[in-house]
């Protein structure tokens, strides 16, 4: 595996989209392929053609978009299906039939020996139109060993160019994929792909153990979306090769979390904290025997072979219940507050105890009891002194909201629109600071203090400059608009004050 080179094949706009609940524009799926190729993407599934005349459009779009990558599109072994990918101007065309017998039974009803002629037929079309073809046995894991040979043997004397092994229904452990590909390299010369589900969460594995036994290229989608549980995720495939194996890939890995944020925008699946590799705790520490040996240096307690920079992201001690010493210390030196042994005692142990009561500490929350045990006013002089805040909404009018503050003693007022109240007043904070607004919101989280509909919205907010100094502020308030307006505010007074103390 030492230097072997793997390609990397995104399905996201095809396999991705095909996540329940999820529909891309036309205009996503070029801004999403034009991140791919970004990010350094070998080949790309941008859709299924036939499907409609919407999706056929948008993969032609992405076909001339003029990408670096290549770009593939989906098509049934039917003459109309492999047309409409020729008419999107795609250079891969992917072919697929079914090949176990419960699908070709139950699915296409079909014979062993007429599936192997809409296999090849499909394939000599392909070659004969001067496109390059990959050739699918759907459901592959499950097709009788002798005759899966058998079909992919047939193929490839017709001209594919590469066989993709798909586990369609996700029922290989890694054991049997690592037999089953190696079995299959051993009578196929052409590139062997494939293509994993992940209904008991081993996409990622058996893919992996694929690579191991023979296969050059991974299916994958980005956040691992897909049908049911998804597929094999782009992130973890990487570093895994990257990292471990010291595989080769043309994968750019630093933006691998910028394109992770954007598939959670796009498609509104969020990423649990502990997601592997892009999780929002993947490099987060609170525990204080992690936090101490950490800081001191970052393999105690991290990988080593994969670093928060080389995937784009960012080291962060969190403050909680677990928290020691070392890691409060660090955090109020980084804002220039001082503290001797006895004061950092007392504010490790109300930092403590207010995490006891279940709330998750913020820097602001910090700043204010550190103020408290060092005698120090509440708050320093703020740069932003917010002064008034109104919205305008409804079913009628685009959400408008303006907002007066003070800033260094100068009155400013600014007016937004936005997609909502919140987005608009937002947007108006973020103007009042003008071209001193260098800031990126990296976190922003709303929840329901308590019941009904008088509710107290807690407003949640990690903002990080230019320089990747991130801070965490939060504001709670019966007004949704002003807890956001009021978390983002507290924020970028804090981010100023570890500028100024820096």
């Amino acid at each position: 595996m030492q230097n072997k080179k793997i390609t990397i094949f995104d399905t996201t706009l095809r396999d991705g989209e095909q996540t329940p609940g999820v529909s891309l524009t036309s205009t996503q799926k070029l801004e999403i392929a034009h991140q791919l190729d970004k990010l350094g993407v070998d080949i790309i599934e941008a859709g299924f053609p036939i499907s409609s005349e919407g999706d056929k459009e948008s993969v032609k779009s992405i076909s001339n978009a003029g990408l670096d990558l290549e770009v593939c599109g989906l098509a049934r072994v039917l003459k109309k299906d492999i047309d409409a990918c020729f008419d999107s101007d795609v250079g891969l065309v992917h072919t697929f039939v079914p090949t176990s017998e419960v699908q070709r039974t139950y699915t296409i009803k079909k014979s062993q020996e007429e599936v192997i002629q809409l296999a090849v037929e499909a394939v000599q079309y392909i070659k004969d139109h001067g496109r390059r073809c990959m050739f699918s046995a759907m459901d592959a894991t499950r097709t009788e060993p002798e005759y899966l040979i058998e079909v992919f043997k047939a193929v490839q004397e017709a001209g594919c160019d590469i066989i993709n092994v798909p586990d369609t229904v996700g029922v290989m452990v890694p054991s049997a994929m690592h037999r089953q590909v190696k079995d299959i390299a051993a009578e196929i010369t052409i590139p062997i792909d494939v293509h994993c589900h992940n209904d008991f969460g081993l996409a990622v594995a058996n893919s992996l153990m694929a690579v191991e036994a023979g296969a050059s290229q991974v299916q994958v989608t980005i956040n691992g979306i897909g049908e049911r549980a998804g597929n094999a995720d782009l992130s973890q495939i990487v570093m895994s090769l990257v990292a471990m194996y010291g595989a080769k890939t043309n994968i750019r890995t630093e933006h691998l979390v910028e394109t992770s944020k954007m598939i959670e925008n796009y498609t509104g699946i969020r990423l649990p904290p502990n997601t592997p590799v892009v999780g929002q705790n993947a490099f987060s520490h609170e525990s204080g025997i992690h936090s101490q040996g950490v800081l001191e240096k970052s393999d105690t307690f991290e990988p080593g072979i994969m670093t928060p920079e080389m995937v784009g992201h960012r080291r962060r001690i969190v403050l909680g219940k677990h928290t020691g010493k070392h890691a409060v210390k660090q955090s109020l030196e980084s804002a220039g507050i001082i503290s001797n042994d006895k004061q950092l005692d007392e504010i490790v142990s109300r930092i403590k105890e207010i995490a006891d009561k279940g709330k998750q500490i913020t820097d602001a929350d910090l700043y204010a009891v550190a103020s408290a045990v060092l005698g120090k006013a509440s708050s320093e002089e703020e740069l932003i002194k917010l002064k008034e805040v109104s919205v305008m909404t409804g079913n009628i009018l685009t959400p408008t909201a303006v907002v007066k503050a003070e800033i260094e003693g100068i009155e400013i007022i600014s007016a937004k629109t936005g997609v909502g109240p919140v987005d608009a007043a937002l947007k108006a904070v973020r103007d009042i600071l003008g071209e001193s607004n260098h800031f990126k919101l990296q976190e922003f989280r709303i929840d329901a203090i308590t019941g009904g509909a008088d509710a107290l919205a807690d407003v949640y907010i990690g903002l990080e400059n230019e320089k990747g100094r991130i801070v965490t502020a939060r504001s709670a308030n019966p007004d949704i608009v002003m807890a956001s307006v009021e978390a983002l505010v507290n924020a970028m007074n804090l981010l100023y004050k570890r500028e100024e103390k820096s």
